[in-house]
């Protein structure tokens, strides 16, 4: 059976003034990909030009791109225009959810969350005190469930990718100081991914991060563009 070739990127950060190099990065994937996966933080801050910049890079690109948003896309509180104009260029934009493909000849179920903050062993963000700071961890909680959700409903899919911006693990964001891990990722968002083991994780958001890590025998890889230093990661599955 072929394999599953995979680009994937994240913190893209489009604007007017990087259309030129998008459309270039977009245009030469064909013939070098069968899908595109976008760990969010597709826009500087979330305004729906800026949207347009990557809607239209990928608009007539024939094969599918998958993404979801980052805390750069939520800023303006635009968020809705965002996605619109996303999807009106072909994006398959998943917001706690999930999506099923047929691509060369098998199911690929993609699992996509933007996922949030909380910390890891050792300084975890805990359900207790004021409730602005439990309405946090709350939030984090519906990430984790959707998760949780959208893999078991991918279960019977030959291959199971999960799409996120904020770090699973700490092991990609060694090279961020660590003080700040709290706000770039939970370990909690790991759990149904130990629990499902999904072929393969992908995440952005820590700029200053690191490329691989594993929740158990499960690649997780950090795909923030400042990280790779080239427009893409690719991976054969």
């Amino acid at each position: 059976m072929e394999s599953l070739r995979i680009a994937a990127a994240a913190d893209i950060h489009c604007s007017e003034a990087l259309r030129e190099h998008v459309e270039r990065a977009f245009a030469r994937l064909p013939g070098s990909a069968d899908l595109v996966l976008l760990g969010g933080d597709l826009t500087t801050h979330r305004e729906p030009e800026q949207a347009k910049v990557l809607a239209d890079a990928v608009r007539d690109l024939p094969l599918p791109v998958v993404a979801v948003l980052g805390n750069h896309d939520y800023h303006s509180n635009r968020c809705d225009e965002v996605v619109d104009v996303l999807r009106a260029g072909g994006v398959h934009v998943l917001s706690r959810d999930f999506t099923v493909l047929e691509l060369n000849g098998r199911d690929v179920g993609v699992v996509g969350a933007k996922g949030f903050v909380g910390g890891f062993p050792g300084a975890e963000l805990p359900d207790f005190g004021e409730p602005l700071l439990r309405e946090v961890y709350r939030e984090t909680t519906r990430e984790v469930d959707a998760i949780e959700a959208g893999l078991e409903a991918i279960s019977g899919c030959q291959l199971r990718l999960v799409l996120l911006h904020y770090a699973p693990v700490p092991e990609t964001l060694v090279g961020e100081p660590e003080v700040i891990w709290a706000f770039l990722g939970s370990s909690r968002l790991a759990a149904p991914i130990g629990a499902h083991r999904p072929d393969l994780v992908i995440h952005g958001h820590a700029h200053r991060g690191s490329f691989a890590g594993r929740i158990g025998d499960v690649p997780v890889h950090n795909v923030a563009v400042h990280v790779l230093g080239t427009d893409f990661a690719f991976f054969e599955l």
